[in-house]
């Protein structure tokens, strides 16, 4: 199972049209491990998500896509605390502002996380808030050492949130600690450029690199694409632009789904087989986690596609 652990949240987007005086909100289901669960279990991959699940309405809003999609909520029982909420407003510019507000993404303990974990996962996601607060980082840091334990492979997808963060220093000094325990690691250009501007992409690649247990670096940068690295090579490839444009919601989320599900099948997950990966294996790698992001841009909001419509632009290629 990959089993990915982080938060859910509902985002709630505000309508600038107000011509009655009133504030409207639209709802979407949302978080990025939440999204990357989802699309691991399109792409036909057994998937569970590591997250508490409020019982108020919001969180059967939560639950729905999950069931849809086929992966298991690993946290059974659900929780009192209500669901966590994103604000978003947008100015008179469209530039969208983002406050949040966290309950039940928190609503965990060690021994609950430990003991709703498989047996023999086969990879084990995490980022998003896990390491905002450093009381939840060093529970978060102990499931990932448990998961590993138990044969799995650790990635990890910061998603970072400058906003969120009221301690930067310290919120790096937790990143490098889980840093050090992955094996696989997926940051935007954005990401690098908040952890330390100074220094290139490929610097940053390099650095992680050189971590205890870091064997593959994958790079989004918007645009212009994707990039991987390991110790024996590197690709690049360009986005997938679908005919119908939506929104980029979700969209790394989605890469990342991709990333893992192509490594999955070239029974590249094991520790010391990534790092083996040469630059046409990066390739067809990238390639296949820009198909799956490109067609969730043809949606509007998070809707990754299922393998076929994955298949069906590959065969065009």
């Amino acid at each position: 199972m990959f089993v990915v652990a982080g938060e859910s949240l509902i985002d709630l987007v505000s309508d600038r049209e107000r011509t009655d005086g009133l504030i409207r909100m639209t709802a979407h289901a949302g978080g990025s491990p939440y999204n990357c669960a989802i699309a691991l279990a399109k792409l036909g991959n057994e998937a569970g998500f590591l997250c508490p699940i409020s019982r108020d309405g919001f969180g059967d809003e939560l639950l729905g896509p999950l069931h849809a999609a086929g992966v298991k909520h690993l946290l059974e029982q659900r929780v009192a605390a209500p669901s966590t909420l994103a604000v978003v407003t947008l100015n008179e510019k469209m530039q969208a502002q983002y406050e949040f507000y966290r309950s039940a993404d928190r609503a965990f303990t060690r021994e609950g996380l430990i003991a709703a974990l498989p047996d023999a996962p086969t990879l084990f996601q995490i980022g998003g808030f896990c390491p905002i607060l450093a009381e939840d980082a060093k529970i978060w840091l102990s499931v990932a050492d448990e998961a590993a334990a138990r044969g799995a492979v650790l990635s990890m997808d910061p998603n970072v949130r400058p906003t969120l963060v009221a301690d930067p220093d310290g919120y790096r000094q937790r990143l490098s600690d889980f840093f050090d325990r992955v094996h696989v690691v997926k940051l935007s250009d954005e990401d690098l450029a908040w952890l330390d501007d100074t220094m290139s992409i490929e610097a940053h690649a390099e650095a992680l690199l050189a971590r205890p247990h870091c064997e593959l670096v994958v790079v989004t940068r918007g645009e212009d694409g994707s990039q991987a690295f390991t110790r024996s090579g590197k690709a690049e490839v360009p986005i997938y632009a679908p005919p119908v444009f939506g929104d980029t919601v979700g969209a790394g989320d989605s890469l990342m789904a991709g990333v893992l599900s192509i490594l999955g099948e070239r029974e590249a997950l094991v520790p010391g087989r990534l790092q083996a990966l040469d630059a046409p294996a990066l390739q067809e790698m990238l390639q296949f986690g820009a198909i799956v992001a490109g067609l969730n841009c043809a949606e509007k909001g998070c809707n990754p596609p299922d393998r076929s419509k994955v298949e069906a632009v590959l065969a065009t290629l």
